[in-house]
């Protein structure tokens, strides 16, 4: 119980009217400390997280040289499919969505491990799973066909799925051109569609051949920028895919609803075993107990969990840019 009472979390902070960077610095300060006095090595791994976290808030000039690379394939798509509305998103992970994110793999891997072996992970293990985050700063093109284009006979979303595979077979080679490098998946969800390239294959986690159990679709691609030496990550959606994900069966706001899910996991492995396990799941849920109108942090504010306005990036992630095509042509003769 002792432990209980020294952990520190992100709950801690968000009622002081601090901005997010100087949480950010408090946190991981403190952090840093307790793995000090406890030898926690994953505070420690939790802290260097969060470090990322607050550089990619305080140096943003990097971002703006790569989103205007960004916009070279933007530019090539409106030359290629002027007649399919589509946007460009581009953000940074927000802060409460980077911590639930960390906690939870922690959360999950531990589980997954006591549950085949009866034992828990050697620490050295878990902070290897911990190095796998490669979306903290990512894009999302969104595609549509306007109905005007269909033709007699045509499935809009058979179309766009089409379209959408076409768009993902040329992104790679695209972007490899403009500095960046697309890292493999490793087998994470390969791709059974004949409509991706078998060269392309091994970088996409394919979530539209793979849906999952709430109907999220996606492909997802991982970048290495050599510029900035980050990684990101791009997402292809169709409007439909992109609805689901937002407003849909899949959003986030879906966390809150699958909590017992997070319960069960916290019953199938004994409470006071793995410390890391238990600060983990402590923090998470913690962090889904929040009541978004009662936090005091600079530029951010709540009525309630859904009506938010988020200047800071705290809930909501920071947008990098938004580039907007919208179909030119409302007829199907193309000049």
């Amino acid at each position: 119980m002792e432990r209980e009472r020294n952990m520190v979390t992100l709950n801690d902070y968000l009622y002081s009217g601090n901005t997010v960077l100087r949480i950010l610095q408090r946190y991981i300060e403190d952090l840093r400390k307790e793995s000090r006095v406890t030898h926690n090595e994953i505070d420690l791994a939790h802290s260097n997280f969060l470090l990322q976290i607050m550089e990619l808030l305080e140096h943003n000039d990097f971002l703006t040289a790569q989103s205007q690379k960004i916009r070279e394939f933007y530019k090539y798509m409106a030359r290629e499919y002027p007649f399919l509305a589509f946007t460009f998103k581009g953000r940074i992970k927000s802060l409460i969505r980077a911590e639930e994110k960390f906690n939870g793999y922690i959360v999950e891997y531990i589980y997954d491990f006591y549950i085949r072996h009866g034992s828990y992970p050697p620490v050295a293990e878990l902070k290897k799973r911990l190095h796998c985050f490669r979306d903290l700063i990512a894009y999302r093109i969104v595609i549509s066909l306007p109905k005007c284009h269909l033709k007699a006979g045509e499935n809009r979303e058979e179309e766009e799925r089409k379209y959408l595979y076409q768009i993902a077979n040329v992104l790679p080679g695209f972007l490899e051109d403009q500095g960046f490098t697309a890292e493999s998946a490793y087998g994470v969800k390969e791709s059974s569609s004949s409509l991706l390239d078998a060269a392309v294959k091994p970088y996409y986690r394919d979530y539209i051949c793979a849906a999952t159990a709430f109907g999220y679709q996606s492909l997802h691609i991982t970048f290495y920028d050599n510029t900035s030496r980050s990684y990101m990550e791009v997402q292809l959606r169709t409007k439909a895919m992109d609805d689901i994900a937002e407003i849909g069966s899949a959003n986030h706001l879906g966390y809150e609803k699958r909590q017992q899910n997070e319960r069960a996991r916290r019953d199938a492995v004994p409470e006071g075993e793995c410390v890391y396990f238990d600060e983990a799941y402590e923090r998470g849920m913690r962090l889904l107990q929040l009541n978004l109108s009662e936090l005091d942090v600079n530029m951010f504010s709540a009525v309630n969990n859904s009506l938010v306005n988020d200047g800071c990036g705290l809930y909501r992630g920071r947008l990098i840019l938004p580039y907007e095509h919208l179909s030119r042509f409302q007829n199907d003769l193309i000049d």
